[in-house]
């Protein structure tokens, strides 16, 4: 049975205020939340932000830890923070990343990890749309023109000319222990 780690609500909730606050000092752009309990057992919220520059980010970065250590909380790692493009913060149970618009737009991590808005509904297994009878037709007629059907008579000019010797014919190579001719 896999053991799902307990969170501390309460302690979660003032550590992602002290992180808010942190962010909103140094005026960190398009902040969001987002709580991937039910998503993921990596953590239980997830802080999203952007800066304006790659200093914008590192800086925000030092300041979401700086905050966090004063709080009581100690940050488990930090990565990205020399080219300074997208940086994530580790507290545990919430993970703080910090990137420039580009790259927040190019990976899209607000996609990944919310739930899918028709969570509820079940999806059909198996079924792929109906492929159209017209397609199915024109693909066979067209591969039988290009291709003979097996044993079918080769035209002459692909024959080799009556009372052709084995030798004026080329010769096929087999791979594995063919000889090459110098």
């Amino acid at each position: 049975m896999a053991a799902r780690k307990i969170s501390r609500p309460p302690a979660r909730a003032a550590l992602v205020k002290t992180i808010t606050a942190a962010l909103d000092d140094l005026k960190a752009v398009n902040v969001k939340i987002m709580d991937v309990r039910k998503v993921t057992d990596v953590a239980d919220c997830m802080v999203l932000a952007s800066g304006n520059s790659d200093r914008h980010v590192r800086s925000i970065a030092d300041r979401v830890v700086e905050r966090a250590r004063d709080a009581g909380f100690r940050p488990i790692g930090v990565e990205g923070q020399r080219d300074g493009e997208w940086v994530l913060v580790d507290l545990n149970d919430v993970l703080v990343h910090v990137m420039l618009p580009r790259v927040r737009e190019f990976y899209r991590l607000e996609d990944l990890w919310e739930p899918p808005q028709d969570a509820g509904k079940p999806r059909a297994r198996g079924k792929f749309p109906a492929k159209s009878k017209s397609k199915v037709k024109s693909k066979s007629k067209a591969g039988a023109a290009r291709k003979p059907a097996r044993g079918a008579a080769r035209p002459a000019a692909s024959r080799p000319a009556r009372g052709a010797s084995a030798k004026a014919r080329p010769r096929k190579s087999t791979g594995r222990g063919a000889r090459s001719r110098a």
